[in-house]
């Protein structure tokens, strides 16, 4: 099999590619790496402001000053010709089925997939050291002794798309204003913060809050860096389509609202050369497109309407991959095992609807799904159970509480589910029938206890309202899943019922939280860090557009998010990290679902690629290029 390879540039850049931004912590799990001296995260340091090539959250770097290119990479890639893709991984308001805006940055409008590949970061992500980051438009970072300050020296030939030069007065305002009116995930990671200055014209200091998370300066890292000048007399929080002034690798090209963008490799890029950028952004033109129907989708696929596919449903893979194309080797179809953490995807229950307030209501939701029919019937038996939020990762909860874990528990045991003193909770097992007695008899135990009547078939809210729930999809493709729940939901006198909206009008009630039930889907860390208050945080709880979907609200959560995003080592962030997931699992705020440890891709045969793949990365094409010969053989009608 080859190897799937994914990387620096096009699929994630800066801070979408990995710097301890949005959706988990980034760390590495032990294991020795080489002792360049790099500028540390966290502890003191002997010296103020010396300036090192690159930064760790724990000290330690691979790669030397003088590296030439990252080791998964071929540096003599050629550059040239085309890719294309679905939307997959999304950050801020970006949408999976349309887009209105090329302003991905606040909480208005819908944003567009590619925009991310416009812009440079001070510093950037290697595929292989999730704990580290090396110069993009920084050449050197440095840190005060006490690690409240950081200084970061931009490289002379940075500059802007229309050649105009990028300052440390560009860096100031684009943090500054992310913070002040950018999304609200934004808001929330950067209030420690607590003043950016230029001090020369390539000299800026990020000064932060004492007690800062150790992950902050990565995200400041890995923040785009916006044109100060292109937005005076602009209103900075305003959907446009006017594509933003960027000075990354690519511009916007070609684009239909709704329907396609196409990103453009910029000839002249300043950095094309830099260390970090040898051996990828390598296709001249990059295009996203948009599908609303997964079906509809994979018939655009096949018929060559675009060239790489991450496959996302179980049925599509184990059922549609037989057209000729496939049969013939002109498209190429692979299983890419991965170390990454294995990421979460839930069913979050609205707790801002008094009727899922109660624990023992959620639980006998939980108790109704049966997983292993679903599984078997609908998913080919292709997934396993999703029984942490931290799967395949050291902050995974596993058996009873360590002496650390329970160290940082016992102060909150009065607030704290019992359960979550002993055995980590996982999802229930049913007997796989779809109508699993033990476990309806439990449910509806749970659901009397909670004050909920039957009248009939009908079963009855302690208000006397009959219990419905509308799970709101993006996807049809959820909706046989959701048929064979709401069947089984009947069973206990729920009414169940499935909506799928527009898209726009998908992505408004998600922001507005209007909604009973929605599944939601965030890759994973390693370790804690200041990005999961956008998750399970009480203050996202009340912010409309944040990504706690639940409406989580507890203040031990914020707590020991606060404890494992401070921890100076590896070992006391994992430990906060389980305390986290031992009570997010026992409160059951949201049903786990399911997970793949492998990553499933499909791609028309026109590419060449290196030897090996980054070890943290998903498999994609950000380091491959585009082979004439392969393509003239893959004979692909062009889309």
């Amino acid at each position: 099999m080859r190897n799937g390879v994914a990387g620096r540039g096009i699929t994630r850049r800066g801070f979408f590619q990995g710097v301890a931004a949005v959706g988990g912590a980034l760390a590495l799990p032990g294991g020795a790496l080489a002792d360049f001296e790099a500028v540390s995260s966290v502890g003191q340091v002997d010296e103020d402001f010396v300036e090192r090539h690159g930064m760790s959250l724990f000290g330690d770097l691979a790669l030397p000053p003088d590296f030439t290119h990252f080791p998964y990479v071929n540096p003599e890639a050629p550059k040239g010709g085309v890719a294309s893709t679905l939307v997959s991984t999304r950050v801020f308001n970006q949408g999976e089925n349309t887009f209105d805006t090329f302003n991905i940055f606040v909480d208005r409008g819908i944003g567009a997939y590619g925009v991310e590949s416009t812009f440079d970061s001070l510093m950037t992500g290697s595929g292989d050291e999730p704990t580290s980051v090396y110069g993009l438009l920084a050449e050197t970072v440095s840190r005060s002794r006490d690690g409240l300050a950081f200084r970061f020296r931009l490289r002379p030939q940075a500059r802007f798309h229309d050649g105009t030069p990028l300052t440390a007065q560009d860096v100031a305002f684009s943090i500054t204003t992310l913070k002040e009116q950018g999304h609200n995930v934004l808001r929330l990671v950067l209030a420690e913060v607590e003043s950016v200055e230029a001090l020369e014209e390539r000299l800026v200091e990020v000064r932060f809050a004492p007690g800062r998370s150790r992950n902050i300066p990565f995200t400041v890292a890995g923040l785009p860096v916006l044109p100060r000048a292109w937005f005076e007399g602009r209103d900075f929080q305003a959907s446009t389509l006017e594509p933003i002034l960027g000075s990354g690798p690519y511009r916007i090209g070609d684009f239909r609202q709704g329907s396609f963008v196409t990103i453009e490799r910029v000839p002249d890029y300043w950095a094309a050369d830099l260390p970090v950028n040898r051996g990828v952004n390598n296709f001249d033109r990059v295009t996203y497109r948009y599908y609303r129907d997964r079906d509809v989708a994979f018939q655009g696929f096949s018929a060559g309407e675009y060239t790489f596919r991450t496959e996302a449903t179980s049925r599509i893979w184990a059922n549609a991959y037989d057209f000729p194309a496939v049969r013939e080797g002109r498209v190429i179809k692979e299983e890419v095992a991965h170390e990454r953490p294995g990421g979460v995807q839930t069913l979050n229950f609205n707790l801002r609807r008094a009727k899922f307030a109660d624990t023992r209501v959620r639980e006998a939701l939980m108790l109704a799904f049966d997983f292993e029919s679903i599984n078997r019937d609908i998913m080919y038996s292709s997934y396993e159970r999703q029984d942490s939020y931290f799967k395949n990762s050291p902050s995974e909860a596993k058996g009873p509480p360590t002496p650390e874990e329970l160290a940082l528990l016992e102060p909150w045991r009065d607030s704290l589910p019992p359960e979550v003193f002993g055995e980590a909770v996982v999802p229930p097992m049913s007997d796989g029938s779809g109508r699993d007695r033990e476990q309806l008899r439990r449910a509806g135990a749970l659901l009397a206890d909670a004050g909920c009547t039957r009248r009939g078939t009908e079963l009855l809210l302690p208000t006397g309202e009959p219990f419905t729930i509308e799970f709101m999809v993006s996807t049809s493709a959820f909706e046989p899943h959701f048929q064979r729940y709401v069947s089984t939901l009947r069973l206990l006198g729920i009414a169940g019922s499935i909506v799928l909206p527009e898209a726009a009008q998908y992505q408004r009630r998600l922001l507005d939280f209007d909604f009973e039930a929605v599944i939601s889907a965030f890759t994973g860390g390693l370790y804690p860090s200041e990005s999961l208050l956008s998750l399970y945080g009480s203050q996202a709880a009340d912010t409309p557009g944040s990504r706690n979907y639940a409406g989580i609200a507890h203040p031990a959560i914020d707590a020991l998010i606060a404890i494992g995003a401070r921890a100076q080592t590896r070992e006391d962030a994992s430990a906060a990290g389980r305390a986290i997931d031992r009570i997010l699992r026992a409160g059951r705020y949201s049903m786990p679902m399911w997970y793949n440890s492998n990553d499933w891709v499909a791609y028309w045969d026109e590419f060449s690629r290196p030897e090996r793949r980054p070890r943290y990365a998903q498999a994609g094409f950000g380091t491959w290029w585009y082979d004439p010969e392969r393509a003239a053989r893959a004979n692909r009608r062009r889309g």
